[in-house]
């Protein structure tokens, strides 16, 4: 492999942080409560209907818990867990709160999600204001941040994960050789269980592995997205930041820790999904005209298929007569490692149509404001839908 791959990497005129809340909501929780420091903590759905975990404290993952795990299945490992339902108002309190210490050192920010941002940053003062940002986030808001820096985004994130909980690390392009490659292959973003299978089977095992195994092995196992994951494998990425802009789409996604077979589970969590997506389309005063629904099964083939309808919309129950209705005709073949729902074609208010007056729909809109105070107040696993419930078996009773 030529040793020159690096060079333009390293010409590098802006540094990148990746800046990741830890442990988020379970952070924010043992924050507002001292009670809670230093004990296992769960944030998610209830452990009666098929509830999953959201976030858990770092006191808690060392029992093998982990985020969108189901929360029978997460008690069943760590049984004296604190078990909350979550704040979501006062994780965007805190949220905003930290971005307004990211805004004081740069505006070139791109938001990932409620607790993850990429910033960039001049050459040379990456690890500087990685630094102050660690300190400004503890000191002032008392919550734990990891911060990875490097000249992309990929190695930020790599950086980001290896310096956690609560620290700062570097990764440069010129180091790749000797800190990424002896790393095994899951470190990259992508490789999951199924495709960690499927490397080790052909004797790929290390990040360096992967960048050395024949063009054809890649090609096979990730089709399209073979370049891209031999890219990452020798540490490049020429992905630009996208500072945040007016959204374009309003989606809600999980991948599961196992892959899922059932289709009376699937069914529960789009409607699951859907209400977020409601929720955050009213939240922001926008309705939608096309629903995408998003599959990804085990071979890692992903499929989108979307309906558009004339009146916009953002009611839980249309969004999700239409994201169920795209999933009974294009769910395929199970199983399942990943569905998400996307609301798109936005538009600033509410569209009323002649069934608008009507008393059920009056009665609807009522209903779907009490369901959104009730989210603002105590999050939206407090809510849940009775097809979500786990139908008890005769002897359970």
């Amino acid at each position: 492999m030529g040793e020159n791959i690096y060079d333009e990497s390293m010409k590098r005129k802006q540094e990148i942080l990746l800046c990741d809340l830890d442990a988020f909501f379970a952070s924010v929780e043992q924050r507002d409560n001292p009670e809670l420091r230093g004990k296992p903590v769960i944030v998610g759905g209830s452990p009666e209907g098929r509830g999953v975990v959201s976030t858990c404290s770092y006191e808690t993952r060392k029992y093998g818990v982990r985020s969108a795990m189901p929360m029978k299945k997460a008690l069943t490992l760590c049984p004296q867990a604190v078990v909350l339902r979550g704040r979501m108002s006062r994780y965007k309190e805190m949220s905003l709160q930290v971005r307004e210490i990211f805004l004081q050192h740069t505006p070139d920010i791109e938001i990932v999600s409620i607790d993850e941002a990429y910033l960039a940053l001049p050459e040379g003062k990456g690890l500087i204001i990685g630094e102050a940002i660690h300190h400004q986030v503890r000191d002032k808001l008392a919550l734990p941040i990891s911060v990875g820096v490097s000249a992309n985004k990929l190695l930020a994130k790599i950086a980001c994960e290896l310096a956690k909980p609560d620290r700062v690390g570097a990764l440069w392009p010129e180091e790749v050789p000797k800190k990424l490659w002896p790393l095994p292959i899951r470190t990259l973003p992508g490789i999951g269980p199924a495709a960690e299978q499927a490397l080790r089977c052909r004797g790929i095992k290390t990040v360096k592995n992967l960048a050395d195994a024949p063009p054809h092995t890649l090609k096979n196992l990730f089709g399209k997205n073979a370049n891209t994951i031999r890219q990452f494998a020798l540490g490049l990425d020429s992905r630009e930041l996208q500072p945040e802009q007016e959204a374009k789409s309003i989606s809600e996604e999980i991948t599961f820790p196992e892959d899922i077979s059932d289709r009376q589970i699937m069914t529960a969590v789009i409607l699951e999904l859907s209400e977020g997506v409601g929720y955050r389309l009213r939240s922001a005063g926008l309705t939608a005209r096309t629903i995408t629904l998003k599959l990804r099964y085990k071979d890692f083939r992903t499929i989108t298929r979307g309906k558009t309808v004339t009146d916009s919309m953002n009611s839980d129950a249309e969004i999700y007569h239409l994201a169920h209705e795209l999933f009974q005709r294009h769910g395929g073949k199970p199983p399942w490692r990943l569905v998400g729902v996307q609301a798109s074609g936005l538009e600033h208010g509410y569209q009323m149509t002649i069934d608008a007056a009507a008393p059920s729909a009056q009665k609807e809109k009522l209903l779907l404001e009490t369901k959104d105070m009730l989210r603002e107040k105590f999050g939206g696993a407090v809510l849940f839908q009775g097809k979500r419930l786990v139908k008890k078996k005769k002897s359970d009773r």
